[in-house]
């Protein structure tokens, strides 16, 4: 990646996902069409790969945002490229929404699977405290409405220092190319 004329905001990671609230909801409505509870059960099943594919998809995607956020940092002073928040005015509840929506899904995820398939699902601690991590990176740095250098960045106190951007630029780049966003996993130890 070339910084010459500063950072990009988003690396590339927008291309690789997809949008949550809008696909657990078409779900659900899918599933609530149905009067009969075999039926209910059959459609969970056939999203239920989906459905695991964008809640690790998505959770691995703010972590790279935080790890992008820690790696440019080091950066000093880059003019922040394409910022789409930039210049808008805060509204905190607005900006986590979308974090808290993932999170409720997830928290409620073991129920669900339970309910519409008779199994047992695990929460993974990590994921959850990469969402409660994201939400509060969100809230200190006002949704990035005030963020035109790599200094305005503001990291929480509880993140780690992070000791090679030069490898976390690395693995994003190459998680970029090969859009697996799970990938973004092993580094968590890196600002966790």
């Amino acid at each position: 990646m070339n910084f010459d004329e500063g950072v990009q905001f988003d690396p590339g990671f927008v291309a690789h996902i997809s949008a949550f609230v809008p696909n657990v909801e078409y779900l659900y409505t899918t599933i609530d069409r149905f009067r009969n509870f075999s039926q209910k059960k059959s459609q969970f099943k056939m999203f239920y790969p989906k459905l695991i594919k964008l809640i690790d998809d998505y959770i691995a995607f703010y972590l790279g945002c935080m790890l992008w956020a820690s790696a440019i940092k080091s950066l000093k002073n880059k003019p922040i490229l394409n910022n789409f928040c930039a210049g808008s005015e805060y509204n905190e509840q607005e900006t986590v929404s979308e974090v808290n929506f993932v999170s409720m899904f997830y928290e409620n995820l073991p129920k669900d699977v339970k309910y519409y398939m008779g199994k047992d699902f695990a929460l993974d601690e990590k994921k959850l405290e990469i969402l409660n991590n994201y939400k509060a990176f969100l809230i200190e740095n006002k949704g990035f409405t005030e963020l035109n250098t790599t200094d305005d960045i503001k990291l929480p106190a509880n993140f780690k220092d992070l000791k090679d951007a030069d490898l976390v630029i690395n693995k994003i780049e190459n998680v970029i190319e090969s859009g697996n966003l799970s990938e973004l996993y092993e580094l968590y130890s890196e600002i966790l």
